[in-house]
């Protein structure tokens, strides 16, 4: 371990961020490193336990107390090969997981947890900084060639893998820019976009192949599919959940992916703004309370918006952990992300009945009631309104941040692919679908998660591509952790 006793001497450290009336003029990232001997007693403070259940919190199975030893021992270059051991983006995942790892820590039942993820993004773009990741083509090519149809974390992890492995990989992205929902869905403030970038930049000079306007069975044709020895499907949970209720379809009323998307292609200077997706001067209402949400709340501040008001319709969650969900589960506790601090009238346990319009067909208000979930044994529980409270809410833009229900429909018709009871693509323990040479991976195959869960299953489906393709593979699988040189 780095340090003997460091979880007693040093309190656990997050990275700063610019005052909130600062970060809110831009869409730049706002955090602000700590100086590198406070990130080298961030890594003392691990314990280096007998059973590291951070290992099993995490999907990728970073080898986490390895990397923390490195960096309070200075080894920054050893830390950047151990956490690229299991994890091919480091730099997305420091800034957009949720570290479920921290969440396992050991210290974390009677302290703070190890910052992991900030050491994590630490790590990476001191790499970046000093030149260490570089391009690193195969030594030689099998012959293979393999279509990733995709380019989110899933498919970017799965193409690079499989590149690795020796293969010649095409990724087909219907976008006109790679990245997935990280280039369109996640705003610049959390991910600036050369951070994606610079990644491609490396797989390119790889060897992978990148084709953007590429939308498979659109504009790029299914029977083009038959020239690749086996394909990977990595094309997300991307069909949004409506709001069935009167007046939805009111000018004013969008979907949160059109919003975020549209401020994205603003910020990159590929689209002009557009007056129904701006909350400049608007009475805004966000319903549904995850991540996305966060996101839609903290661009409607950025484009200052008159007022911000977030619905839930989820009770209010306990701010510590509760024996629902014990230690070293996830704990569904009170997030409040960087985005609600800027400035957001949050409600819980309540339900948008319908919208009201005004005799031009615009939004004006939001009718709602609040709710309460009762509890029935051995059943959900169910979902109850409170009578006499109904309330009307000023609204000039409702958004619609209620997640995803499976992929598109299109793909999977198309090629007569079987789906699960929830529309997800139905992938065997082998990530192979019906059809011997299609594969499917991330949320298109488990439905809707995180982006570290969405890397580990492009890691996974490409060590079973590499099976299926030559009789075996030297990938590494998630429990071996083989370290590249250095």
């Amino acid at each position: 371990m780095g340090k003997l006793r460091g979880f007693m001497e040093f309190d656990r450290q997050n990275e700063g961020s610019l005052a909130v009336e600062e970060r809110l003029k831009n869409y730049n990232e706002y955090t602000i490193a700590l100086p590198e001997e406070e990130l080298k007693n961030q890594g003392g403070r691990c314990m280096d336990c007998g059973v590291p259940f951070c290992h099993s919190g995490c999907p990728l199975g970073n080898m986490i107390p390895d990397f923390n030893d490195a960096v309070y021992n200075g080894r920054w270059r050893e830390a950047s090969a151990i956490l690229h051991a299991t994890n091919n983006f480091p730099e997305f995942t420091g800034r957009l997981c949720p570290a479920p790892c921290e969440s396992a820590c050991v210290l974390g039942i009677t302290s703070p947890p190890v910052s992991i993820e900030m050491i994590e993004k630490s790590i990476v773009e001191r790499a970046f900084a000093e030149g260490w990741i570089v391009a690193s083509p195969p030594e030689k090519r099998t012959g293979k060639k393999v279509a990733v149809v995709g380019s989110g974390p899933a498919g970017l992890a799965a193409a690079q893998q499989l590149n690795r492995a020796g293969h010649s990989v095409t990724v087909l992205e219907r976008d006109d820019k790679v990245g997935g929902l990280l280039q369109y869905g996640i705003p610049n403030f959390k991910l600036e976009k050369n951070v994606i970038d610079r990644r491609v930049a490396i797989m390119e000079e790889e060897g992978i192949e990148f084709v953007v306007n590429a939308e498979v069975g659109k504009s790029y044709p299914l029977e083009k599919l038959e020239a690749f020895d086996a394909v990977v499907l990595c094309i997300g949970s991307t069909t949004r959940r409506r709001l069935p209720i009167k007046g939805s379809n009111l000018k004013g009323v969008v979907q949160a992916m059109d919003f975020l998307k549209k401020q994205n292609k603003v910020v990159s200077r590929i689209e002009e703004p557009a007056e129904d997706l701006t909350a400049t001067n608007k009475d805004i209402i966000v319903i549904g309370g995850g991540d996305t949400g966060s996101d839609c709340i903290g661009t409607s501040n950025r484009h200052g918006a008159k007022s911000v008001t977030n619905f839930e319709i989820m009770p209010r969650p306990s701010e510590v952990r509760t024996e629902e969900h014990p230690w070293p589960f996830w704990p569904f506790t009170l997030k409040t992300s960087s985005s609600h601090e800027e400035g957001v009238e949050r409600n819980w346990a309540i339900s948008t009945k319908a919208f009201i319009g005004n005799e031009k067909g615009e939004l004006v208000a939001l009718k709602t009631v609040e709710v309460e979930w009762v509890p029935i044994p051995g059943e959900r529980p169910q979902l109850v309104e409170r009578s006499g409270t109904e309330k009307e809410w000023p609204c000039d833009m409702a958004i619609l941040a209620l997640g995803f229900t499976g992929p598109e429909a299109t793909i999977p018709e198309q090629l007569g692919l079987e789906t699960d009871p929830r529309s997800n693509i139905e992938g065997k323990k082998n990530y192979q679908t019906n059809i011997p040479s299609i594969f499917v991976a991330g949320d298109a195959r488990r439905g809707q998660s995180l982006i570290v869960w969405a890397i580990s299953e492009g890691r996974e489906a490409a060590k079973q591509v590499d099976e299926y393709l030559m009789g075996h593979s030297m990938l590494p699988a998630k429990e071996k952790g083989d370290l590249p040189s250095v």
